[in-house]
């Protein structure tokens, strides 16, 4: 199907053409209806599928821009985040008078209040930010909201989010449809679906797959300590575009940029605690290709769409089976090639068999193949500091 076929009003289809977009995305395809005529969605595809779009064109749609008031809300984990649904909002409604903005901690409420006081049509919040809001002042009026879009809703629970969203649905308080977008959904998300959702029309897609299948997987087997020797000869060795390297903690990462920026041009590190002006600035220098390797905690993990790269590296292995899904789902986006390239030690062998049962993952193995049907897990997923997926992250708490 094509945008051209759809109903949609001349502005926002003139927006698409101008940005390239022609085919819908499976998962467009499936929820622009529902959305559109005011269904209660679920909705699950794998990363880089286009759910952005899919929630952004039908809400830009249904909003009446005559009606000075906020009509979509819509939640999201991380300031990265925040700010790409409303950049990517802003492209599709340029030629509308839809109006969308952003709040999220790290940066002055004051500034932000300033813009609410003016005409807002499209919010996305981090729940954290919105609370203060919500508590300190009297600039956002959530009482013309007919849409809730809860994005990442997983990472939202980890995080410790779950009172937050519980507090900020109680304040809608006219009926509206809610929609609930993610590349995964744990066993956690059903109460928030059984508690606020209607009926709700359940799109999955790929569901033995949330990582896009024009992603490979790439795996070497070794020691703790040859890692980094491991990695400094295969980004020397790969033709990269463009590269993250993920670690586990910000002391691993501060570890890894030191040894690799005597050796590599073109290097950043980013991670939760540095400020946002700063994170924003490495972003942006990224996108625009200025930056060949970024070393990331997973503040960079999720949701953030970088066109460029070519190769997403799990110098640690991660925690979580879900950090794996969207780690690796940086790259391979919208149908581009993406190679994904994990260093595994032997204890590490349980955490992948199990990783490999839960997705359907072909692995490419550098090196010697270990026998994983002889390996046993004794430990739940990500031995040592793991964090198994059941439990929440203190409220705000970024890697």
């Amino acid at each position: 199907m094509k945008f051209s076929d759809l109903d949609l009003k001349p502005e926002i289809l003139k927006a698409l053409t101008g940005m390239g977009y022609e085919d819908l995305t499976p998962i467009q395809e499936k929820t622009f209806s529902p959305i559109l005529s005011g269904r209660d969605l679920l909705a699950r595809a794998e990363t880089g599928s286009g759910k952005t779009a899919a929630c952004g064109i039908p809400l830009i749609q249904r909003i009446d821009p005559s009606l000075n008031a906020i009509q979509a809300l819509i939640l999201v984990p991380t300031r990265e985040l925040a700010l790409q649904y409303v950049e990517e909002i802003s492209r599709i409604s340029k030629l509308t008078d839809v109006v969308p903005f952003a709040i999220f901690g790290g940066f002055p409420m004051e500034i932000q209040e300033g813009k609410l006081k003016d005409r807002v049509h499209v919010l996305v919040a981090t729940p954290g930010r919105l609370i203060d809001f919500l508590y300190h002042t009297t600039s956002i009026d959530l009482s013309s909201v007919r849409t809730l879009v809860l994005d990442e809703a997983d990472e939202m629970l980890k995080m410790g989010f779950i009172e937050d969203i519980d507090f900020i649905l109680s304040c809608l308080i006219h009926e509206h449809q809610t929609l609930f977008f993610g590349a995964t959904m744990p066993e956690e998300i059903d109460r928030l679906v059984r508690a606020y959702l209607i009926k709700p029309v359940r799109v999955e897609l790929n569901k033995e797959r949330v990582a896009p299948q024009s992603l490979v997987h790439h795996f070497q087997l070794m020691g703790r300590d040859d890692r980094l020797n491991a990695l400094i000869e295969y980004l020397r060795r790969e033709r990269i575009s463009q590269a993250i390297i993920f670690c586990n903690s910000r002391h691993h990462g501060e570890q890894l940029i030191k040894k690799l920026e005597g050796k590599f041009e073109s290097i950043a590190y980013i991670h939760g605690g540095l400020e946002q002006s700063r994170r924003t600035s490495i972003f942006e220098r990224f996108r625009r290709n200025e930056i060949a390797f970024l070393v990331a905690t997973d503040v960079a993990g999720r949701g953030l769409d970088f066109s460029c790269v070519s190769h997403v590296i799990n110098y640690d292995y991660p925690y979580r089976p879900e950090s794996y899904t969207h780690r690796t789902g940086r790259t391979g986006r919208m149908g581009r090639a993406g190679i994904a390239m994990t260093f595994v030690t032997h204890q590490e062998l349980g955490d992948l068999k199990s990783l490999f049962k839960m997705n359907r993952i072909d692995p490419v193995w550098h090196g010697s193949v270990p026998d994983l049907q002889n390996i046993k897990r004794k430990r739940p997923y990500g031995h040592r500091t793991s964090v198994p997926s059941s439990t929440f992250y203190p409220r705000g708490l970024n890697p």
